[in-house]
């Protein structure tokens, strides 16, 4: 009887082994749209590649292929532009050349990054002079990047649940910055019947995901909202500068993300992808201004958790921002340029004065209230961190003049100094004091007023009401008017979603206001010595504008009505300046007067409800420091 128990287990066991290697494991629903996405789009790729070689077909009808590949691709791009950013953009680069320098990488040499694909393709075929063969040489780098998302170890992503919830961020954050804005589409008539297809074709890939995963499922709240967002977009004017971008945003985009945020906590969804690097769990709005992290506020004193700690350090870092023992002279401190009455900023001047107090320095001092939102620091770029900034600013003969030792030797020479820093040092792991420490409490001190909400924060959650100058002005800056293509939500400065780089923009400031000539300032072309890269400036924020005039890198500007007309006529290249690598479009943007006033009221709103203190009293010193005080 043994013998025959055992006999019919092994049956068994030889049966299920067959079974097993004889039956490949099916492809679940979720991957099966991955898949079919995939070798559509392959086949749309091939076929427009055959047509642009052969010259009996009519550009009409490549432009048709084009319209329909772009469809295509929006059919994959939640799973491609998250999976492997760099293979993406040989699909739909916005730019040719790119040189990048990302978050997790940044104290690197950027590095060269050649695009190709939908949007290169279409700006090239619209030019009079463009070539067949480019083309098809554009559009076969986009096939073998469509190939490269075919292999096994992307597939395998998509047989957990894990990655989904946070693509479908990415998702999200780009319905609010980048799919309505023309960032990516050259063509305006194609950018809201391209949205409307990237929502449908998301919903499939939904209810796929929720057969495949029961036990993660998008919710029916969440299902629900989304068949809402498609409804009214559907019931949108097909007129891209008509769309509602200001209730699409608010009511529809925004609530999605704070539904998807709740997921990736609730399943506890684990991100191994560094498209995530900065982004915040946490936060349930778009518009909230820790979405994204930029730069650490407290330098070495990081790991400060308690309140009265805190508060000694943000008060050592007061006394030291307007102390000016850290000039050579002891006539200077930061608030010299960086006033906190202004919004660390200078008002009074184009450009602040130099160390000697006569002569001035080459470019406007900028605010610091959220600085620490930028990756790359300095209008070129060329600092990765704080602490890098600031020792530089130390040394600049032309700025503090001195060195690290004696102002070490100087702040410590000082009773309160001393004993604060001695108190603060033991508590963290680097305790061993040096000029670093100085410069963390420089900068937590700046950085506590990075908190502020704006009023058009606190619209878009609905705390507060929007006038109708407001809600018009940002519907014209995410359309008409362009602004959106290279301001993104929620700092409105140049982080785009995923958040973990800083763009620079190319708008050909003139030297003067009667456009004599460029400015001569190189900007990130300084820095890095590259063609794409000269005249090129960091994009900065649109927060608190009202107090930080003077505008642009040399102050050229005093007023938000000018800098809006700069723009309005095509920036640089459209006042006649030979400006050849202006990333600005250089076309007229016609607006009205009326619709110039809206966008400034749009970014009025963007102020924020912020009080600087200013009545920080200097610590007592004794010798040639006892009667010390910024001069200028």
């Amino acid at each position: 009887m043994k013998k025959l128990f055992s006999i019919f287990i092994l049956l068994v066991i030889t049966i299920v082994l067959v079974s097993n290697t004889s039956v490949e494991e099916k492809d679940s629903p979720y991957q099966d749209e991955y898949i079919t996405g995939l070798a559509n789009l392959e086949t749309q790729l091939a076929g427009l590649s055959e047509a642009i070689s052969d010259k009996n077909i009519s550009n009409d009808s490549i432009n048709s292929l084009l319209i329909e590949s772009r469809l295509s691709f929006k059919s994959v791009d939640i799973w491609l532009r998250y999976f492997d950013p760099i293979a993406y953009k040989k699909i739909n680069g916005p730019l040719p050349v790119e040189w990048e320098t990302e978050v997790f990488e940044k104290w690197e040499k950027p590095y060269k990054r050649v695009s190709s694909g939908f949007t290169i393709g279409e700006l090239y075929w619209g030019e009079e002079s463009h070539n067949r063969d480019s083309l098809h040489t554009l559009f076969d780098s986009s096939i073998s990047a469509v190939r490269r998302f075919q292999n096994d170890s992307f597939l395998s992503l998509l047989g957990t649940p894990d990655h989904f919830f946070y693509a479908n961020r990415l998702f999200i954050l780009n319905l609010a910055t980048i799919y309505t804005t023309g960032f990516e589409c050259p063509n305006t008539d194609e950018i809201l019947p391209e949205l409307i297809h990237i929502l449908k074709s998301n919903r499939e890939h939904y209810i796929a995901f929720n057969k495949s995963f029961s036990s993660t499922r998008l919710t029916s709240n969440y299902l629900d909202l989304y068949n809402r967002t498609i409804d009214f977009v559907d019931a949108q004017p097909q007129d891209f500068q008509k769309f509602d971008h200001f209730s699409f945003i608010q009511l529809y985009v925004n609530p999605l993300f704070t539904l998807n945020q709740k997921l990736i906590l609730e399943y506890g969804s684990v991100s191994t992808n560094l498209n995530d690097f900065s982004l915040n769990n946490n936060v349930t709005s778009i518009f909230d201004k820790n979405l994204y992290t930029g730069q650490e506020k407290k330098g070495v004193f990081k790991g400060l958790e308690e309140s009265t700690d805190l508060n000694r350090l943000y008060d050592l870092g007061e006394k030291l921002f307007n102390d000016p023992i850290l000039s050579v002279n002891n006539k200077r401190s930061c608030a010299s340029c960086h006033k906190p009455t202004e919004f660390f900023n200078d008002t009074s001047t184009a450009t602040s004065l130099q160390l000697d107090g006569q002569s001035f320095l080459n470019r406007n001092t900028p605010s610091l209230v959220n600085s620490l939102k930028n990756h790359l620091l300095a209008l070129d770029g060329r600092h990765y961190s704080p602490i890098s900034q600031a020792k530089e600013v130390i040394a600049n003969p032309e700025e503090m003049g001195s060195n690290e030792s004696e102002i070490l030797k100087k702040v410590l020479a000082i009773k309160y100094y001393k004993k604060e820093f001695k108190h603060l040092s033991s508590k963290v792991l680097d305790n061993r004091m040096s000029a670093n420490h100085i410069y963390s409490a420089l900068i937590a001190y700046y950085g506590l007023f990075d908190s502020a909400q704006s009023t058009f924060d606190q619209v878009m959650t609905a705390q507060k009401p929007v006038s109708n100058d407001v809600q018009s002005g940002f519907n014209l800056f995410m359309s008409k008017g362009e602004c959106a293509t290279c301001h993104f939500a929620p700092m409105f400065n140049g982080v785009k979603p995923p958040y973990v780089s800083s763009e620079f923009e190319v708008i050909g400031t003139p030297i003067d206001t009667s456009y004599s000539k460029l400015s001569e300032d190189r900007g990130r072309g300084s820095v890095h010595q590259v063609s794409e890269m000269q005249n090129a400036f960091r994009t900065p924020t649109l927060r608190n504008t009202s107090f930080t005039m003077p505008y642009m890198h040399n102050g050229i500007f005093r007023t938000l009505d000018e800098v809006l007309e700069f723009y309005n006529q095509g920036g640089g290249q459209g006042k006649g300046l030979k400006v050849s690598n202006q990333t600005l479009n250089a076309e007229k943007l016609n607006l009205t007067s009326k619709e110039k006033t809206q966008i400034i009221a749009f970014i009025r709103s963007l102020d924020e409800e912020l009080n600087i203190p200013n009545n920080s009293k200097l610590p007592k010193a004794r010798g040639k420091l006892k009667n010390r005080k910024t001069e200028y």
